[in-house]
């Protein structure tokens, strides 16, 4: 009883006399003080000295990476590298943390998509942080949607394309990956969702191509119902 007593006496001190809290634990508050300060200025070293210099050398490097994505028979030196330039691997591995590396997995996932390794897909597409970008970010969602549907893991691809389809409202992805939706749907035989989901096409994206040819996917699931 006596300890309990002394512990809420104390505690009223602290509360009523923050200053006696401050003198008896000063050496304690002190260390403390200084460990925050010393973790401030080792994350500042770390951005301005050590981020700062390795996104600027990756950006230079990932260019001829690039380069090789847009023509289709050099997919393999875009991901390994041609001997003198590295692929999007090494930069996403030895850059990590930069936006170079970044937008490098994203490249990766697709690449390994078109070579048909959708495990890779997903571990690279994983890797890559959103950025608030309206095209990348809700491609990146809508890619992993693509491995995991390829994968035959059709609750996992509904949940992407779903993410895909929402991140960011507009005439490009969004309809895009709500038609991929629909198809998911109809081959777990979920026709009425299926359908509920191309009409989304069409009521709210008239302008896209989707919607251009929607209405036959809408007949489709709907004469399965």
């Amino acid at each position: 009883m006596a300890t309990n007593q002394m512990d809420t006496k104390t505690q009223s001190n602290m509360l009523t006399n923050p200053g006696n809290f401050v003198q008896e634990n000063k050496k304690s508050l002190a260390v403390i003080g200084g460990a925050i300060v010393a973790l401030i200025l080792l994350y500042i070293g770390y951005q301005q000295f050590y981020l700062a210099p390795r996104a600027e050398t990756a950006a230079n490097e990932m260019f001829k990476a690039e380069e090789y994505l847009a023509v289709d028979s050099l997919a393999d030196r875009a991901i390994k590298g041609d001997g003198s330039y590295p692929g999007f691997e090494t930069i996403a591995d030895e850059y990590s943390s930069t936006k170079s590396a970044n937008l490098a997995n994203a490249y990766l996932g697709g690449l390994y998509l078109q070579k048909g390794e959708f495990e890779k897909a997903i571990d690279a597409l994983g890797n890559y942080s959103s950025t608030g970008s309206i095209v990348i970010d809700p491609l990146v969602l809508g890619m992993l949607g693509d491995a995991y549907s390829e994968l035959k893991q059709y609750d996992k691809s509904i949940t992407y394309y779903k993410k895909a389809a929402s991140k960011s409202d507009n005439n490009f992805t969004s309809p895009l990956f709500l038609k991929k939706l629909g198809l998911v749907y109809e081959e777990q035989k979920e026709f009425k969702s299926a359908a509920d989901t191309y009409k989304k096409i069409k009521e709210n994206y008239s302008t896209s191509f989707e919607a251009s040819v929607i209405d036959t996917y809408i007949a489709r699931a709907e004469a399965r119902l």
